[in-house]
């Protein structure tokens, strides 16, 4: 596969008029679209979201990093089940079947247990697990997700008009009720010495919006060369996920990215994702035409996001099981999809 080369690095784009309904919304739609096909990550700044509550995020994070780890197993992701939720320690999320240099936290959408789909027994829907300490740890990410659901809806509303569609094109379809994801991960300082923080690859939804912190480390393929996506204060790290590469037909690309963490200290990153609904079927645009199935390409995975049938529940469900094999093994095993 032939990666874009960027016209100028990744760009920054003011979405203030797409989420305030002031301003030329069309100006920032073509800046998002020529993002996309350009080199499929862009900044964004006017997002709205406090950055008092974005520092409250980073503080109670690094509390809760720096428990024992006991007390962090006893939010172990092994326990929540189907939901998919808690921590995992450093070495036990996999890319591309290599160990990352990084820990993490796994939330989503929280779902009473009347919820239909968490009745149903479907995965990765439920009822995230909090620590006993930091408190507020619980109540600080809900409110995140929330403005980040925000934001992401109003990113896509971009993302559609730049396609010359209905800006609610993905609100009254795709993410109507889409599955939301939020991870906080911590890199840990000196951990380059034995590879990568996490290796390469691209995310499996619609959207990724990443905060992270002043330490730096991401990395963008643009061609044959990464570049830098050095942290700006005040924005998020915009990129698009493998269904927009799949919908577009691959005028719009999954980007692979990576992360190492030479900055001699704890990086934490806060990656939120916006992606279609579960039972969700992820077709191409009319706009578009379907190119062949590209499997066993030079793909980092060597899988194709346009030779798949099926669900988005299907496809993310058989991606993130290699991400946790054992994990998935015990979890998901009845499973017949």
């Amino acid at each position: 596969m032939i990666y874009p080369a960027p016209m100028a690095g990744v760009p920054e784009i003011d979405i203030g008029p797409l989420v305030t309904g002031v301003g030329d919304v069309a100006v920032v739609a073509a800046e998002i679209d020529a993002a996309s096909r350009d080199v499929g990550f862009f900044y964004i700044a006017g997002h709205g979201v406090d950055a008092d509550l974005r520092s409250r995020l980073d503080l109670i994070a690094r509390e809760f990093f720096a428990l024992a780890e006991n007390e962090k197993a006893e939010i172990s992701m092994a326990r929540a089940g189907r939901a998919w939720r808690g921590w995992f320690p450093v070495g036990g999320e996999l890319t591309s079947g290599v160990p990352d240099e990084k820990e993490g936290l796994y939330f989503g959408a929280e779902l009473s247990t009347s919820h239909p789909r968490v009745l149903a027994g479907t995965p990765m829907h439920g009822q995230n697990l909090f620590p006993a300490a930091p408190v507020d740890l619980g109540a600080v990410v809900l409110e995140y997700i929330h403005e980040m659901a925000r934001v992401g809806q109003a990113v896509l509303s971009g993302i559609a008009a730049g396609l010359g569609l209905d800006a609610e094109y993905f609100s009254s379809g795709l993410t109507a009720d889409p599955l939301v994801l939020f991870r906080i991960f911590r890199y840990p300082a000196g951990a380059p010495s034995t590879g990568w923080g996490v290796g390469e690859h691209t995310d499996y939804g619609l959207l990724t919006l990443l905060g992270q912190d002043e330490n730096g480390g991401l990395q963008v393929r643009c061609g044959d060369t990464w570049i830098d996506a050095e942290p700006r204060p005040g924005t998020f790290v915009c990129n698009l996920g493998d269904m927009l590469e799949r919908l577009t037909g691959g005028l719009y690309r999954s980007t692979p990215h990576r992360v190492r963490n030479d900055s001699g200290r704890d990086r934490l990153s806060f990656p939120f994702f916006i992606d279609p609904g579960w039972d969700a079927v992820v077709d191409r645009l009319p706009i578009v035409a379907r190119p062949e199935d590209d499997s066993g390409g030079d793909r980092w995975d060597h899988a194709s996001v346009h030779g798949f049938a099926g669900t988005y529940g299907d496809y993310v469900l058989a991606k993130v099981g290699k991400v946790f094999p054992d994990l998935a093994v015990s979890t998901f095993s009845s499973d017949s999809g």
